[in-house]
């Protein structure tokens, strides 16, 4: 089977600090290679892949803001479909934009839908439905105005997250600096336990971070740790007693969970979005409504045992599963009677 992945260039694939999409569209490519699968990785020219890397955009455009994103992007896209008859099937893990290439081609097209940035963009969707097939990341993430061919959830390397046992006494937040995310109330949560807090992430809303968490940061109960590549990742999940995930807003999906439980870290997180496909509350973290029933289940958080976390991450996230049910879903576009 040869596959076009289509990927994000925003930042490299896969990305050096953030990039979800990106670090989903890589482990995808990464994951069909090694399966035996012939794959063409359209990203940044300076993205790392064991497929046939196609660019024509020499770097992510966040990663050097004198790029124009449009430009980069049409070109980009336009790249790949004017190649699309090269392709038995093509990915896009690049929102909607693609989508308005794909009446002007035979090759088929999956979109993975990695979440609706706001209503106004559902219809491009809806136009293209039942044209292309779409794959949800969460059942939670489903709009009623789309057909869907399946729910696929992200799955991790496993092997870049090492099991910690025995953690360190803090707590971690591991995110956007943004009010989606809900920095400030991770900041509130530990210091209602009067627990240390790691914050780490890029500062996406400099005006967030400058009212609500600069303020705080004195190096000792509160720290700022940046943008945390892999070896930091994987060090500052395993080591946190528990991951704050107070989000404001119905979250797709959220790798850091993933990745902190197969570190063997519990996972507090607001009940919101997806959080009750990914977590089993009481087992693998707790799903609680507001800040101050965080701070109750903080004082909980050694019931949770940490073994069973990264077992559930091994029984249910993996990057083999996610790859298999991808296959899966381009073996029944292909062969339309499994449809």
């Amino acid at each position: 089977m040869h596959i076009a992945m289509l990927s994000p260039i925003a930042w490299r694939t896969p990305p050096r600090h953030y990039g979800p999409w990106e670090n989903v569209a890589s482990l995808l490519t990464e994951g069909l290679v090694s399966c035996g699968h012939d794959v063409s990785l359209f990203a940044t020219a300076d993205s790392q892949t064991s497929g046939t890397l196609h660019a024509v955009c020499p770097r992510g455009y966040e990663e050097d803001r004198s790029m124009i994103p449009k430009v980069w992007e049409c070109l980009h896209i336009s790249e790949l479909f004017e190649h699309a008859e090269d392709f038995d099937i093509i990915h896009n893990n690049f929102d909607f934009l693609p989508l308005t290439y794909t009446g002007l081609i035979s090759t088929p097209v999956v979109t993975t839908i990695h979440g609706f940035s706001s209503p106004g963009i559902l219809p491009v969707y809806k136009k293209y439905n039942n044209k292309v097939f779409y794959v949800s990341i969460s059942d939670a993430d489903r709009s009623p105005d789309l057909d869907y061919i399946k729910t696929i959830h992200h799955g991790i390397d496993i092997k870049q997250f090492d099991f910690q046992p025995a953690p360190d006494d803090y707590l971690l937040f591991f995110g956007r600096i943004h009010n989606d995310k809900g920095a400030r109330q991770a900041i509130e949560i530990a210091r209602a336990c009067n627990k240390k807090l790691i914050l780490a992430g890029i500062i996406q809303d400099q005006a967030y971070y400058d009212q609500y968490v600069a303020p705080h940061i004195d190096n000792d109960k509160v720290i700022y740790a940046g943008s945390a590549g892999p070896v930091e990742r994987n060090r500052l999940l395993g080591k946190a007693c528990a991951l704050l995930h107070p989000i404001q807003f119905d979250e797709p999906f959220g790798l850091s969970v993933i990745e902190s439980m197969a570190c063997g870290t519990p996972v507090i997180a607001f009940d919101r979005g997806s959080m009750p496909e990914l977590i089993e509350n009481g087992k693998s973290g707790f799903l609680v409504g507001n800040v101050d029933e965080a701070v109750e289940t903080v004082a909980r958080i050694k019931e949770i045992d940490r073994a069973y976390c990264r077992r559930h991450v091994e029984g249910h996230f993996t990057v083999d599963r996610m790859i298999n049910e991808y296959i899966q879903v381009y073996e029944m576009i292909l062969d339309p009677e499994r449809l």
